[in-house]
């Protein structure tokens, strides 16, 4: 009996064991092969532009699970690609930047992480193009000495036009002069550009991030992979954009601004999806051993939107209040492409001829979404036929295809 019992406990031991070895296989079972590449990943997230809205991204990162109501990381293994633009537009870019880089320690723990690339307006904060700094994030830096430093910058203003033409500074009205140069130098301006100048807390942590990822079989980025830039690897164009953003020159041509870099470029979600320019995706994406590419930097109206037969999604669903406060994120999961939309969960079609039902789909979680229904009209029209141009055609075809 005790021997019956015994190789009973025995075996179920063994079971257990065996169980547990195969659990903890199963959870490290996403390899990182290098900084720019993991495999076996089992669940990705890929959010979109977040342009300082807080409490949109709170929403969608609740929406798919990666955190509670405390804001805690309940994601699992679940890798997180956040591809850009988390900057400018709104009041709340430091605090988004500050909770997930909080959060990301929390994930690692779990076996999941957090990737965060490098967007156009990450950029344009280091280099200085401040066009899009919302108000609110001035504020955010304002503290108890804003008044002193904010007097200092008045006074190396003052001096500098001194210098140049002390004529026109004898006649200026300082009174007029500071309170419309205050309007451009609100209070916290100052350790704003102090926090993301290239050694400052936020430009070092910009220099921390890659331009472009590669999970199981997608390249993640923020615009896209053009033809001028395919025949780079993902590591490269990191390097190139670290290295344009610590020497920057807005005089010199640089990956940093080229409408065809990969945080500018628009032609994955705006160019034809046939001719040359499906050849071009196909030629890229060999290039880079992938399926797809998930691309964020151009609004959708608020769709997960799959283009060239889902060898491109674009993501941009415009999640901050500036851009329509929309909920789509995209979900890649054993080979699947879901759209998550708040509660609702909608996967996305294979062939682009399948996407008119699937954005009737959409439009039935997003009733009040006219940018939607728009799109909808705009693909229901009969195409307008025009006659080809030879010599359109031919020239066409000189676009660069990364042969």
């Amino acid at each position: 009996m005790y021997k019956t019992n015994s190789t009973g406990f025995l075996c179920r031991s063994i079971l257990g064991i065996c169980l547990l070895m195969l659990a903890g296989l199963a959870q490290s079972a996403a390899t990182k092969l290098n900084d720019y590449h993991w495999s076996g990943v089992d669940r990705v997230i890929a959010i979109s532009d977040l342009h300082g809205d807080y409490q949109q991204y709170f929403k969608v990162m609740q929406s798919a699970g990666l955190i509670n109501a405390k804001g805690k990381w309940t994601g699992g293994t679940t890798h997180l690609v956040q591809t850009g633009d988390i900057t400018d537009r709104g009041p709340d870019s430091r605090k988004i930047i500050d909770h997930l880089i909080k959060l990301s320690k929390q994930a690692n723990k779990k076996g999941g992480y957090i990737h965060m690339l490098i967007g156009n307006h990450e950029a344009m904060n280091v280099s200085g193009d401040l066009r899009y700094v919302h108000a609110g994030e001035y504020a955010a830096f304002a503290n108890s000495k804003s008044l002193h430093l904010q007097e200092l910058q008045w006074q190396r203003q003052l001096e500098m036009v001194q210098s140049l033409d002390a004529e026109a500074f004898a006649a200026l009205d300082l009174a007029a002069a500071r309170s419309k140069w205050e309007k451009k130098i609100p209070l916290g301006w100052v350790e704003h550009r102090a926090a993301w100048v290239i050694d400052g807390e936020y430009g070092k942590w910009v220099l921390k991030n890659p331009v472009a990822i590669r999970i199981n079989d997608t390249v993640y980025l923020h615009g896209g992979i053009s033809s001028k830039f395919c025949r780079y690897s993902l590591r490269s164009l990191s390097k190139l954009m670290h290295e344009g953003l610590s020497d920057y020159d807005a005089d010199k041509p640089s990956i940093v601004d080229d409408p065809l870099g990969p945080t500018w470029y628009r032609g994955l979600a705006q160019e034809d999806e046939s001719g040359v320019y499906s050849q071009t995706l196909d030629n890229v994406l060999r290039r880079y051993k992938v399926k797809r590419m998930v691309v964020g930097h151009t609004p959708t109206g608020g769709v997960v939107w799959p283009r060239f037969d889902q060898r491109v999604i674009v993501n941009d669903t415009g999640i901050a209040k500036h851009y329509g406060a929309n909920k789509g994120i995209l979900e890649l999961k054993a080979g699947v492409a879901t759209a998550i939309y708040g509660s609702q969960r909608i996967q996305i079609p294979q062939a682009s001829s399948d996407r008119v039902d699937y954005l009737r789909a959409v439009i039935k979680v997003n009733p009040d979404n006219t940018k939607l229904k728009k799109r909808l009209e705009k693909m229901l029209a009969p195409e307008p036929t025009e006659e080809s141009n030879p010599e359109e055609t031919e020239e066409a075809a000189l676009i660069g295809t990364c042969l």
